[in-house]
């Protein structure tokens, strides 16, 4: 890797503060060859715990290389992410949250990579779930609720990539203009709602840009108790199931009638199908334990929500929405 690699760290972060100073102590402990430049971007996302006193920390003891904060007053991870990219300049931009600790060697395998698929829109690597506690059975079935992601140990091209160490090429976001339109919603606050990651990897895909699983790049994504509480995941899953119709409905490629006939078929198969699996549970007869019935029914409704307020959606909206990120192959 002789050719110089710039690659800016974004962390979108609110009211987290005891976990960011984990992040940027982990950060500080990097490996990295000299012909990699690297920065790190603190986006404060209108935080009113001690984060700014956490960064100010770390940027007085001059352990991390060109670390920097910038507050970003409109909420939501979107706009948090906007401004990361807004305010960086490198080839590549990695969206490192602030509940995720990097391997020693993430920053030096990312350039790596980028070095070595110069072309690629997108990459992320495995990550793996750091449980505060030991959870129950079985939130163990719903690591995607968590952005689990682990493809095995080799290279390879999957259809989608997780929010959580996403590393993404400047040239492929900023070809896609997510820049000045954002479609789906992400995290506001502490509210459950999610997509953007999904949006973000869907059009550079559009653009015809190839996105990669690099498994060298791995990292920790601590997971608090409250988080594997049950509401948590019925409400998570919720929000995953707007998350899906919506992002089903950027890459459709027929009439906007056929995507509701479709998604209502399925929705209302998938239905049908958890009613019945409700039934067996009762009688004790089903593969599922009973919690699991109320977080799959969670995505559901997330479905039906999601195709509701399609159907309500203004019709000029609704025509820019659909097929916005039809898949190509220009790249």
């Amino acid at each position: 890797m002789d050719k110089l690699i710039s690659i800016d760290l974004v962390i979108c972060t609110y009211n987290n503060a005891g976990l960011l100073d984990r992040v940027l102590n982990k950060i500080a402990q990097q490996q990295v060859p000299a012909n990699v430049k690297w920065t790190v971007l603190v986006v404060n996302n209108n935080c009113t715990d001690e984060t700014s006193a956490v960064v100010e920390q770390y940027i007085n003891s001059q352990s991390i290389p060109q670390l920097s904060m910038i507050v970003e007053p409109k909420q939501g991870l979107n706009h948090a992410r906007l401004c990361g990219i807004q305010n960086t300049i490198g080839d590549w931009i990695a969206f490192v949250d602030d509940d995720c600790m990097l391997d020693v060697n993430w920053v030096a395998e990312a350039a790596k990579f980028a070095a070595m698929y110069p072309d690629c829109g997108a990459f992320g690597g495995k990550v793996i779930l750091d449980w505060e506690t030991p959870p129950p059975a079985y939130v163990l079935k719903y690591g995607y609720s968590f952005a689990q992601q682990d493809h095995g140990m080799e290279i390879m091209q999957p259809t989608c990539l997780v929010g959580a160490g996403l590393i993404i090429s400047r040239k492929a976001i900023l070809e896609t203009n997510w820049i000045n339109q954002q479609f789906l919603s992400d995290r506001v606050g502490k509210k459950l709602v999610s997509g953007g990651d999904v949006e973000i990897v869907l059009r550079i895909r559009s653009a015809g840009y190839a996105i990669w699983y690099n498994p060298a790049c791995k990292l920790l994504h601590y997971i608090p108790k409250r988080r594997t509480e049950h509401q948590y995941l019925v409400n998570i899953n919720y929000g995953l199931g707007i998350s899906q119709l919506m992002g089903d409905s950027l890459t459709w490629n027929n009439s906007y009638q056929r995507l509701i006939l479709e998604s209502i078929y399925s929705t209302f198969t998938a239905t049908v199908d958890i009613w019945k699996q409700a039934v067996r549970v009762k009688m004790k007869r089903g593969y599922m334990e009973a919690a699991e019935i109320p977080i799959v029914w969670g995505f559901i409704l997330g479905k039906w929500t999601g195709i509701f307020s399609l159907i309500r959606m203004d019709q000029q909206q609704r025509q820019i929405l659909i097929g916005s990120a039809k898949l190509v192959n220009s790249h």
